[in-house]
């Protein structure tokens, strides 16, 4: 049976026509894929509460990046290596990783928060001693955050914008060393 839509096209014909220029070809080729693009860079981005409108952005970077050097991606790819739909979902993947790396850099930078105490001067409060390079910035800052403002760990990611368990390693690696401070100090 013979047909003139394009989806019916032998995947190499129809990708060649693709990377040619041919118009049709294309069009099919994004009604076909959009929802694996969409799908794929939503499920990366969405936990990072990235808006609608930032998806749409990562989404339209994945076709510049298919269209980038006449084609170049849709030219390489190898149908004997893995489908078309899991290649094109490889680069939406990669597309989607760069824009969450991106959007952590709109966090604020480290040195922007000064975390103060929060001191109640109803309550005594006895505070540890903890030597300059025991831990490091980031360490000092999670602890403080934690400790001091009573910010949870999701709370503490999103300021800093990395992941929750980003923020519970660290948490954890600063106490493994307060803890062999204090042990070692105490033995003294």
């Amino acid at each position: 049976m013979r047909s003139n839509d394009k989806h019916d096209r032998p995947e190499r014909d129809w990708l060649a026509a693709l990377t040619e220029g041919d118009k049709a070809a294309w069009d099919a080729f994004v009604d076909r894929y959009a929802g694996v693009i969409h799908g794929t860079i939503r499920r990366i981005l969405g936990p990072a509460g990235v808006s609608a409108d930032e998806v749409g952005d990562a989404v339209q970077d994945v076709f510049v990046r298919l269209c980038r050097d006449r084609f170049r991606l849709l030219r390489i790819y190898d149908p004997d290596r893995a489908g078309l739909t899991t290649w094109v979902g490889v680069i939406a993947r990669s597309v989607a990783l760069d824009a969450r790396r991106r959007l952590r850099k709109t966090a604020v930078p480290l040195q922007e928060l000064a975390v103060e105490p929060a001191v109640d001067p109803s309550q005594p409060r006895e505070r540890l001693i903890i030597p300059a390079d025991l831990l490091t910035p980031r360490q000092r800052l999670v602890l403080a955050m934690i400790y001091e403002k009573d910010l949870d760990v999701a709370d503490v990611a999103a300021v800093l914008g990395v992941d929750a368990q980003t923020v519970r390693s660290t948490r954890h690696k600063a106490m493994v060393r307060l803890r062999a401070h204090f042990a070692e100090e105490k033995s003294e």
